[in-house]
């Protein structure tokens, strides 16, 4: 019990004296840049309705999709050890098949051209 108690007691000490660190050797006037809402290289002052590029929304969300599906198949070296994996060796196989003729559509379409 003892023990316990000298525990939390410390655990407690330290953090007040880490969180009292914390505050005296902190920077207490910061600058422009630190004030500022962005921090991702944009102009903060500028326009907010910028022309997005519908081509790259669609290499996004392609690469979203192609990335759920790796997620999907990850499992399978388990799943083959299970009583019955033909049946998971069929779904894995027709996600594969729907995905590739989805890119294949994709593709004929022209969706993955970056010139106009």
């Amino acid at each position: 019990m003892n023990m316990i108690v000298f525990m939390i007691v410390l655990s407690m000490t330290l953090s007040m004296i880490l969180t009292g660190l914390n505050f005296w050797i902190a920077q207490m006037n910061p600058d422009s840049e630190k004030l500022s809402p962005y921090e991702c290289g944009f102009d903060p002052l500028g326009s907010a309705r910028l022309p997005f590029s519908i081509r790259f929304f669609l290499v996004a969300i392609l690469f979203l999709l192609f990335d759920l599906e790796i997620a999907l198949l990850l499992p399978l070296p388990w799943a083959i050890q299970l009583q019955s994996p033909t049946t998971t060796l069929m779904w894995a196989s027709i996600l594969i098949i729907l995905l590739t003729l989805g890119l294949i559509y994709e593709w004929i379409q022209g969706g993955l051209e970056w010139a106009e």
